[in-house]
């Protein structure tokens, strides 16, 4: 039985991780930090789990944690883990943007890997500190990573993908609030989203010939969790060839499958799942991809990668089954 302490606790991500690691047979939850709850219970905050944790919130760390997630807004784990110091044997997973790139993934003398299990499950099993991908990142790496593996992206790469309301955090500002996000629809961050850099980092890592541009699109649905992406490029083989290229990349992959009948979002919410299905129009291939932005995209992605690291089951603890209605 490991012990995990959870950092920035009142937030969606660490909602999910705490109803998945309550549950997990080889975890057991040390502390949730959290400074402005600090002494309310858990459960007062995270409604659902009534019942099911007694723990409170506190403002105090253990340092001796086997495992420690940071929840926290992009930009604040660094400054957190320059606070903050853990013992040499804590693993640490961040759930920010601070350590995805390659040219920020080097902190103190600690590297963070880079954790997208699909593309890096040999270095995660053996990382200590680990940059959990980004919700967006996931379904459109996923997407498009096969393709680099066989060097056969040749011209640009159009995306576009909406997400769910709980993708903008707990904050509320102009476009969170019900008024606004119900029978509602927008784009933003078009073409500049802070995602691409690490998809990009990817795809480069499979092709090193990659040069060409990823033109995204995200958009803000009205409806709570989940993400769903359309990404099409350039194909010359055929249909077939193309999904026998998918199915050989995710054979090993427990969470990702293709599917050859058209796929929706309901299939994947409240899941670690993505799902992958493919088209080909003329000369290009469309790829769409669907994930839970919460789970996949997020906390679901992180207790995978925890799984990797201490050499369990991967699949262990995370639940495959969808609630469909």
């Amino acid at each position: 039985m490991i012990k995990a302490g959870i950092i920035g606790g009142a937030g969606y991500t660490a909602g999910e991780l705490i109803r998945i690691l309550i549950n997990h047979p080889k975890v057991a939850i040390d502390f949730v930090f959290s400074t402005s709850n600090a002494g309310n219970h858990i459960a007062d905050v995270h409604q659902d789990l009534e019942g099911e944790i007694a723990l409170k919130f506190t403002d105090k760390i253990d340092p001796e944690v086997d495992v420690v997630f940071l929840c926290l807004g992009h930009g604040n784990s660094k400054a957190f883990l320059q606070k903050h110091t853990f013992s040499d044997q804590t693993k640490v997973i961040d759930l920010s943007n601070d350590f995805r790139l390659e040219k920020d993934k080097h902190f103190n003398d600690k590297t963070f890997v880079y954790g997208l299990p699909e593309l890096n499950k040999a270095a995660i099993k053996k990382a200590d500190y680990l940059a959990n991908p980004g919700c967006f990142a996931t379904a459109i790496q996923l997407a498009i990573l096969p393709l680099a593996n066989k060097d056969m992206i040749k011209e640009d790469i159009h995306v576009n993908a909406v997400t769910g309301a709980t993708g903008a955090g707990t904050s509320l500002s102009n476009t969170t609030h019900f008024t606004w996000r119900d029978n509602n629809f927008s784009h933003y961050k078009v073409f500049t989203h802070q995602h691409l850099g690490e998809i990009n980092q990817s795809i480069v890592q499979l092709q090193n010939n990659y040069q060409n541009d990823m033109f995204f699109v995200p958009n803000r649905g009205n409806f709570s969790r989940g993400i769903f992406a359309t990404t099409y490029t350039e194909f010359t083989g055929t249909l077939e060839q193309a999904k026998e290229i998918y199915k050989d990349f995710y054979a090993e992959a427990p969470y990702t499958f293709v599917s050859d009948k058209e796929i929706f979002l309901k299939q994947v919410v409240n899941t670690n799942k993505c799902l992958i299905h493919l088209h080909k129009h003329q000369n290009k291939l469309l790829i769409t991809s669907v994930i839970d932005n919460l789970l996949k995209g997020a906390s679901g992605q992180a207790v995978q990668n925890m799984n990797l690291m201490f050499g369990f089951e991967e699949t262990l603890g995370i639940s495959l089954k969808a609630n469909y209605f």
